[in-house]
């Protein structure tokens, strides 16, 4: 009798388990429904958006790195190269590869 109750309580807890992992799992699927269409609607000109174009269409750029990006265009003049862009403070390789698909340059 008591091994049959251990046994009922682990098949009741494993179904706990699985029930509050199917949410989870159906919010991530929602999220990569269409990354290419996603990847087309937030691509940026980083040499002629704003800095709040910049700052929604960039991953891992807020407003303030942003408006680092354009106050060093201003003063530069246009980014000719991804690699140009690692000049602006706080803009790092790693920055600009998880951005690649969305810059654009001209």
């Amino acid at each position: 009798m008591l091994e049959t109750s251990k046994k009922m309580l682990l098949i009741g807890a494993s179904l706990i388990a699985l029930a509050g992992s199917v949410p989870a799992m159906a919010a991530s699927a929602e999220k990569s429904s269409s990354p290419a269409a996603e990847q087309a609607q937030q691509q940026v000109n980083i040499n002629s958006a704003t800095a709040v174009e910049i700052a929604k269409a960039l991953k891992g750029v807020g407003l303030k790195k942003a408006k680092a990006v354009v106050a060093y265009r201003e003063a530069n003049g246009a980014f000719e190269s991804l690699e140009a862009f690692t000049m602006v403070k706080g803009i790092g390789s790693r920055t600009v590869q998880k951005n690649s698909a969305r810059i654009l340059l001209k």
